[in-house]
C-alpha cells in the first residue's frame, strides 16, 4: 500500500529533488488503476490508452493476473538460472507453441531481448565465416527503435537516441522500410542478419508489408542470414494475432518480445528457431534476474487470460470498428489529422505537426496516449478494452480536434 503521508505536492517535490531528469514527464501523479482506467491523486479518472507503452496488456489489476502474482510471491520469487523451476519451463513451452519449434531465452526487458538478438547474429556470423570476426554486420531499418543499450542504440538510427554516446557499436546499416531492394543492396559477404520491427512503434507506427517480410525471408535464405524480428511492442496479441508477423505467413529465425508478455511485471524473452537455438552455449550469454518464478507466473497469467477470454479474436473484431471510426475523424478534421495507420490495438494518428499539444489536450479531456516519431500519436488500448471504451476514446479525440478546428 502507498505511503499515505506522500501527497501530490511532495511527490512532485521528491521527483524534482531526487529522480534523474531523463523523462519529460506529464504533470500527473497516478495512484491506482482498474481495467482500462487509471486515477490520479486528485481522484480524476482517465482512459489509459498508453497501456504503459504497450505493457499492460490485460489492463490494470486483472484479477487472474493479481492472484497469480500474489500466490507466486508467497511461494518462490527467485532462484537464479543455476536451477530449474516449473514456471520457466511451462512458459517456454507455451511460447514455442505460438512461435513454432525452437527454444526460449528469458531476460528482463525489450532492450535486453534486442541485445540478445544482436549477440545471436554475431554468433551466427562466426559460424558462417569462422573466428576471424569479419561476418558481423546487421541490416536494420531507418526510423527503427531497438532499445537504449549500446547494441540496440547502435541499431536505432535516431539522433535523439544516439547523441552523446558515440563511438557506437560498428556494423549496422539502414535500409528503407518496405523497400526490399534497399535492404538487398546493403547485404554483402560480411552480413550476418537482418533485424526489423514488424511494426515500428516509437518510430511512428510504421508496419512492414506482407510482401516486404516475405521478401526479407527469401533474402535471408539466399545469403544464409538470420531474420530477426523485434516484436517487443507489437507482439503478444496487440495486433489481433499473437505475433504481428503471422499475417505474412513467414517464420523468422528469432523473435524478441517483452512489454505485454508480463502484463506489467518486467520480463523479456527471445524465441530462437531450432536452426540457431544452439548458438548460445554456457558462458556465451546470461542474466541474473531473467525468467524468475515470479516473472514467469506473470507471463503465464497473461497467456491464460488471452486464451480464456479469447482476446485475440476480440482485438481483431473490435479494432476494425474502432479504426474505421478513427479514419472517419481524419475525413472530418483533415486540417489536424492527416491519416491513421497500424493494426489491432497498435494505432498511429498522423498529425499535421507536433503531436505534443494534442497529447496534452487529450489528457486534459481524460484520454492518455503517447507520442511517436515526429508527428504521430500512438493509441494503445489494453487488449481487454471494451467496445464502449474504444468508442469513448474516439469521442474524446473528436472533442479535442473540434476544439482546435
Amino acid at each position: 500500500m502507498s505511503d499515505p503521508t506522500i501527497t501530490r505536492t511532495n511527490t512532485a517535490d521528491l521527483y524534482d529533488a531526487h529522480v534523474v531528469k531523463n523523462y519529460a514527464r506529464a504533470a500527473l501523479t497516478l495512484t491506482r488503476g482498474l481495467g482500462a482506467q487509471v486515477w490520479d491523486d486528485a481522484g480524476n479518472a482517465y482512459l489509459d490508452f498508453t497501456s504503459g507503452i504497450a505493457v499492460s496488456a490485460l489492463g490494470h489489476c486483472h484479477p487472474h493476473w493479481v492472484a497469480a502474482i500474489q500466490r507466486q510471491a508467497a511461494e518462490l520469487v527467485h532462484t537464479s538460472n543455476l536451477f530449474r523451476h516449473p514456471n520457466q519451463g511451462e512458459l517456454a513451452r507455451r511460447l514455442v507453441q505460438y512461435a513454432g519449434p525452437g527454444r526460449v531465452f528469458f531476460c528482463n526487458s525489450g532492450g535486453e531481448a534486442d541485445e540478445a538478438l544482436i549477440k545471436l547474429a554475431r554468433l551466427h556470423g562466426v559460424s558462417k565465416s569462422g573466428e576471424d570476426g569479419k561476418c558481423y554486420k546487421i541490416v536494420c531499418a531507418k526510423m527503427a527503435f531497438h532499445g537504449r543499450m549500446f547494441g540496440g542504440m547502435s541499431a536505432t538510427p535516431q539522433e535523439k537516441i544516439q547523441k552523446g554516446f558515440r563511438p557506437l557499436v560498428p556494423g549496422f546499416s539502414f535500409g528503407e522500410l518496405n523497400n526490399l531492394q534497399s535492404f538487398a543492396d546493403l547485404v554483402d559477404a560480411d552480413t550476418a542478419a537482418i533485424l526489423v520491427e514488424t511494426i515500428q512503434g516509437e518510430g511512428g507506427v510504421n508496419p512492414c508489408t506482407q510482401e516486404f517480410l516475405i521478401g526479407l525471408r527469401k533474402l535471408c535464405d539466399q545469403h544464409n542470414l538470420l531474420l530477426l524480428l523485434d516484436e517487443v511492442q507489437c507482439g503478444i496479441g496487440r495486433t489481433g494475432t499473437f505475433y504481428a508477423f503471422e499475417s505474412a505467413g513467414v517464420r523468422p529465425d528469432a523473435i524478441a518480445m517483452a512489454k505485454g508478455l508480463g502484463g506489467g511485471f518486467p520480463i523479456g524473452a527471445v524465441w530462437t528457431s531450432e536452426n540457431c537455438a544452439n548458438l548460445f552455449q554456457p558462458g556465451s550469454h546470461g542474466t541474473t534476474f531473467g525468467g524468475t518464478p515470479l516473472a514467469c507466473a506473470a507471463g503465464l497469467a497473461v497467456l491464460d487470460v488471452i486464451e480464456k477470454e479469447q482476446l485475440l479474436a476480440k482485438v481483431r473484431a473490435q479494432s476494425l470498428v474502432w479504426i474505421a471510426a478513427l479514419e472517419k475523424l481524419a475525413l472530418s478534421f483533415p486540417k489536424h489529422l492527416l491519416g491513421v495507420r497500424g493494426r489491432g490495438y497498435l494505432v498511429g494518428l498522423q498529425m499535421n505537426g507536433d503531436p505534443t499539444p494534442y497529447v496534452t489536450a487529450l489528457r486534459e479531456n481524460g484520454l492518455l496516449v503517447v507520442a511517436a516519431g515526429n508527428n504521430v500519436i500512438r493509441v494503445l488500448p489494453p487488449l481487454v478494452a471494451t467496445p464502449e471504451e474504444l468508442a469513448k476514446s474516439v469521442a474524446i479525440i473528436r472533442t479535442v480536434l473540434a476544439a482546435k478546428a
